[in-house]
C-alpha cells in the first residue's frame, strides 16, 4: 500500500529513476533513526528497497556500486538515476534504489553451513577489493571517532551517577543508573583500552570494511547464497573491523557458536587475526552502542515503544553473552601471559 508519507517517495522514485511503484511496506526493524526503507513493488512485478536518508553521507552508495562492478558476489548494485547519480537529493534527503534480493535476513535464519562459509567468502571479497583514491576521498579510517565515543561514555556515566534536575526520577533512568554504576568497572577498563590500543589500528594495511557486517545486515538465499546490504557504516580499515562480527558475534541475542565460527572462517581463507586490533574494534563498538542506546532509552522526544526497546538492547549488551562482556574478555585476554 502507499500511505501520505511513501506517496511524495512514489513520485522521486518515478521522477529521479523511472519507476512506476505500485505498493510500498515500510521496514521497521533498523535501527538508523535518521532514515526509512520500503520494501517497493514496481508495475511490472520488480521489488526494489527504497531508503530515505537523512543523515550520514552517500558514500555508502557509492562503495556498494564500485563492488558490484567490480563482480564482488552478494553485494546489490544501486540504481542510477536518469543523469547517473546514485540518489535523488531532495531537501538534504537522499533517496536511493536497489533491487531487493531476499525477505530472508540472516537473523531471521536459519543459516546453513554453506550459508556461513559464503559469509566469510563475501567479507573476503569485499577485503580483496583495491582501495581507490576515490574511496581513500571518501570513506572515514575505521573507529576515528573513538575520542568522542570516550567522551560520550564519560559523560553518560557522569550523569548516571549524578543526575542532574533535568533527568528524570524512577524508572528507567534508574535501572541504567543501576546497571551502568554495577558495570563500572568493565566500562573503565574499556575506555582505558581504547586509548591505549588506538595506535594499534595502524599497523596493518586497511581495506574496505563493511563496518557494520551483523546478521540484520545479511539476506538469505537458496543453495548458500548470500547478500549484504547496507553499506552506510563503511570505512577503511584492517580486516579485524569486519572480522569481530564473525569472531565474537557482537550481537547478544545471536551469539556466534564455535562451529559457525570455523565456517565463517573457513569460507574467508587464511588471515591472521590481530588480538590487539581485535580487542580495539571490540571496545570501540561495545562503548558506542552502549552509549547510543541509553541514551534513546532516556530520550524523551523518542517513541516509549523505542525506548523500551533501547533499554533492552542496553541490558542485552552487558549480559553474559553481551557486547561489552566480550569486549572486556578480549581487552583483559591481551595482558594473561599465554
Amino acid at each position: 500500500m502507499i500511505d501520505d508519507a511513501a506517496g511524495q517517495v512514489t513520485g522521486w522514485a518515478r521522477t529521479d529513476f523511472g519507476l512506476d511503484l505500485t505498493d510500498l511496506d515500510e521496514v521497521t526493524h533498523g535501527a538508523d533513526q535518521h532514515a526509512r526503507l520500503w520494501r517497493a513493488h514496481a508495475a511490472d512485478g520488480t521489488r526494489y528497497a527504497v531508503k530515505l536518508s537523512g543523515g550520514g553521507t552517500p558514500a555508502g552508495r557509492v562503495v556498494a556500486a564500485h563492488l558490484a562492478a567490480q563482480k564482488v558476489p552478494g553485494v546489490p548494485a544501486p540504481l542510477r538515476t536518469h543523469d547517473g547519480r546514485l540518489y535523488g537529493d531532495h531537501g538534504g534527503h537522499r533517496l536511493s534504489v536497489v533491487p531487493w534480493v531476499s525477505d530472508l535476513r540472516a537473523l531471521d535464519g536459519p543459516m546453513t553451513d554453506a550459508h556461513w562459509r559464503a559469509y566469510g567468502e563475501l567479507l573476503a571479497a569485499v577485503h580483496a577489493v583495491p582501495v581507490t583514491d576515490e574511496l581513500v576521498r571518501l570513506l572515514p579510517p575505521g573507529g576515528a571517532a573513538y575520542p568522542e565515543i570516550v567522551a560520550a561514555t564519560r559523560a553518560t556515566a557522569e550523569r548516571l551517577r549524578a543526575p542532574g534536575p533535568a533527568d528524570p526520577a524512577g524508572p528507567p533512568f534508574a535501572e541504567l543508573a543501576a546497571l551502568w554504576s554495577a558495570m563500572a568497572d568493565r566500562v573503565s577498563t574499556l575506555t582505558g583500552a581504547v586509548g591505549r590500543l588506538a595506535a594499534d589500528r595502524r599497523d596493518r594495511p586497511v581495506v574496505v570494511c563493511h563496518g557494520d557486517p551483523h546478521l540484520g545486515n545479511l539476506l538469505l538465499g537458496p543453495n548458500g547464497q548470500v547478500w549484504l546490504i547496507d553499506w552506510d557504516d563503511a570505512v577503511l580499515a584492517p580486516p579485524e573491523c569486519d572480522l569481530m562480527f564473525v569472531t565474537d558475534g557482537v550481537l547478544a541475542f545471536a551469539p556466534i557458536t564455535t562451529g559457525q565460527r570455523a565456517a565463517v572462517l573457513a569460507g574467508y581463507g587464511r588471515v591472521d587475526i590481530e588480538p590487539a586490533r581485535l580487542a580495539w574494534f571490540l571496545a570501540v563498538r561495545a562503548l558506542d552502542d552502549l552509549t547510543d542506546w541509553t541514551r534513546q532509552a532516556l530520550d524523551p522526544d523518542v517513541d516509549a515503544a523505542d525506548r523500551a526497546r533501547a533499554a533492552r538492547i542496553v541490558r542485552g549488551l552487558v549480559s553474559p553473552v553481551g557486547l561489552v562482556t566480550l569486549a572486556d574478555a578480549a581487552v583483559r585476554s591481551l595482558d594473561r601471559p599465554d
